[in-house]
């Protein structure tokens, strides 16, 4: 038997099967276990152990991709001493065959062999790795994508009371509002009752929505006025900037600064995928445009708070700078550049809210 010497595991997961590939020296093992059984796992990384010849107290270092499952996988495997790296599915390398094998054994079987590399070989561009946030972390995430759900969801019902309603010659502003008993049809009948059973039904879906809304953009404007941890301040402090609202500063606080440790501007461009990727390849040479990695909520947020920065912050030096280059320009060239504005100022709101440095010539709301 080996003394101390690291064995690696990788995790092919689905939602009946984990697929479990397990490496040490020039010997591979691969074994299957029943989703979500944790002691199983945990015996059959013992058994792989005694299989190929390890002491029972070897190091195990282990990776599965980011996906559906999330990572309480990741925080059961830490808290049983077990060295995990949560993998970006996107940067893991492919065959690129158009017709090329590909099962849940051959994933876990290429996951292994990147593991390897990456702590043996210290091939540290290998893979990108997930930061992984703390439970509270992540419950803190919860609150405005609840709201950004629910408002998706509000969207559905009125478009589908809309959408009944026109079949009849009826048009409707506020579809909650309206008392469907006193709505007739192009020739002044009452609506069929089937078709009046349906309205009514959507329509208490639509007003409970509305109110679930309601209740949650209230928690959120009560836990700004009177924060309660870090991330609630950094929100605060973002919508004392005049068009920062509190939609787009609780968002970015709760996704990017409020749990997100950036070194460099190119960290936070990066994150947010608004930095360029460029393609040269012999005397092709070109500009792909945005990378659009990372966080889409933060990239979409960015490019709406850009063209409202510029409404309402016309006097800041972003603005200036957008102005001079890109007001006078082609439609196209004017939504590029508001690209490029969006990461100049995410990057100004992070040295704001880190550094206290606010974006030159920016004003304040009032108090």
């Amino acid at each position: 038997m080996t003394e101390h010497k690291a064995m690696y595991m990788a995790m092919e997961l689905s939602a009946k099967k984990w697929h479990l590939c397990f490496w040490a020296g020039s010997a591979k093992r691969k074994i299957t276990v029943d989703a979500g059984n944790l002691e199983g796992t945990l015996e059959t990384i013992k058994l792989a152990k005694r299989k190929l010849g390890l002491a029972a107290d070897c190091q195990v270092y282990s990776c599965y991709e980011a996906g559906r499952d999330g990572f309480w996988i990741h925080r059961f495997l830490t808290n049983s001493g077990i060295n995990n790296q949560v993998v970006d599915s996107a940067s893991i390398e492919v065959n690129r065959r158009q017709r090329r094998q590909k099962t849940d054994r051959l994933d876990a079987d290429k996951l292994v062999t990147m593991l390897f590399r990456y702590w043996e070989l210290k091939e540290r561009g290998v893979w990108k790795i997930v930061k992984v946030p703390s439970k509270e972390q992540e419950d803190d995430r919860q609150l405005h994508r609840d709201i950004e759900r629910l408002k998706a969801e509000r969207k559905q019902h009125n478009v589908r009371i809309r959408s009944l309603l026109v079949k009849f010659g009826i048009k409707v502003k506020q579809p909650h509002r309206c008392d469907l008993s006193e709505l007739r049809d192009w020739c002044g009948e009452p609506l069929p009752e089937d078709i009046a059973g349906v309205l009514i039904m959507e329509q208490q879906r639509l007003k409970l929505v509305i109110n679930q809304i309601k209740e949650l953009e209230e928690a959120r404007d009560q836990r700004i006025a009177e924060p309660r941890n870090d991330s609630d301040r950094k929100a605060e402090k973002l919508i004392r900037l005049k068009a920062v609202g509190p939609v787009s500063g609780w968002c970015l606080a709760k996704e990017f600064f409020g749990w997100r440790e950036f070194q460099n501007r190119k960290q936070v461009g990066g994150l947010a995928g608004l930095t360029g990727t460029h393609y040269s390849s012999g005397d092709s040479t070109r500009d792909q445009g945005i990378s659009k990695a990372g966080n889409p909520r933060v990239r979409h947020l960015m490019v709406e708070l850009a063209w409202t920065w510029l409404r309402l912050q016309p006097q800041s030096e972003l603005s200036k700078w957008y102005n001079e280059r890109y007001a006078n320009s082609t439609k196209r060239m004017r939504r590029v550049g508001i690209v490029a504005l969006a990461r100049k100022l995410l990057i100004a709101l992070w040295k704001y809210v880190e550094k206290d440095e606010i974006p030159e010539g920016a004003v304040l709301n009032r108090v």
